[in-house]
């Protein structure tokens, strides 16, 4: 038996087995195609088994009593088709079977969609798209004033802030060419001596004014 089979059987005390309209419910109908497929597969068995015991009977008559044994032939060739009609009777009630409980199962999940639609429903009826893009503004607006907040916290602060930069690069600049006048005057440069150097032989001009330096 199909678990879905298994799960549609229907209870004791489950109330009327009527669909509203009037009709069978897919439950009642499908219990009751089990029940047909539970018969006709013990009628198989029983089938199947006579036609053993004919078969049997019409070889132990054999040519020896010709008459019972063709009687058995006959008796399970009716068997056979007996049992041909019910596996095509069988097929076509698993068929049945199948297309119902997926018509149930295809029922019940647009049931349970149209119920999760209908609670989708109640919980945006309350809600208002322009009031949620005016949230969505409001919360970006707040963002921006975090970060400018953020910002101005992060910037480093400190005495003489109030002082006009260029002018203090200026009295820099001023300071370092009284200290590099200073340094000037105090270098003492080599005195010019007051005679002629003597001639050497051979002695570069460039030498010379190493001499001299």
């Amino acid at each position: 038996m199909s678990k879905i089979t298994k799960f549609f059987k229907p209870s004791a005390g489950s109330g009327s087995s009527k669909s509203r309209k009037g009709g069978p419910s897919a439950q009642e109908a499908l219990f009751r195609l089990r029940e047909t497929e539970d018969m006709l597969t013990k009628k198989q068995e029983y089938l199947e088994k006579k036609i053993e015991q004919e078969l049997a009977t019409a070889k132990k008559h054999g040519t020896k009593n010709k008459r019972a044994a063709l009687q058995a032939l006959k008796r399970k060739k009716r068997l056979e088709k007996q049992l041909t009609q019910i596996d095509g009777t069988l097929s076509t009630i698993e068929f049945q079977r199948e297309a119902l409980e997926n018509s149930h199962t295809n029922t019940e999940v647009l049931k349970n969609m149209g119920y999760a639609a209908k609670a989708m429903k109640s919980v945006h009826q309350n809600m208002d798209v322009n009031k949620i893009d005016d949230l969505m503004q409001d919360i970006h607006e707040q963002q921006d004033v975090a970060q400018e907040i953020s910002e101005a916290i992060s910037r480093p602060m400190g005495i003489g802030d109030e002082f006009d930069e260029d002018e203090l690069l200026a009295e820099l600049e001023e300071l370092e060419q009284d200290e590099l006048n200073k340094h000037m005057a105090s270098v003492t440069l080599p005195s010019v001596p007051s005679h002629k150097l003597p001639a050497r032989p051979g002695i570069l001009y460039s030498e010379c004014l190493r001499l001299v330096m």
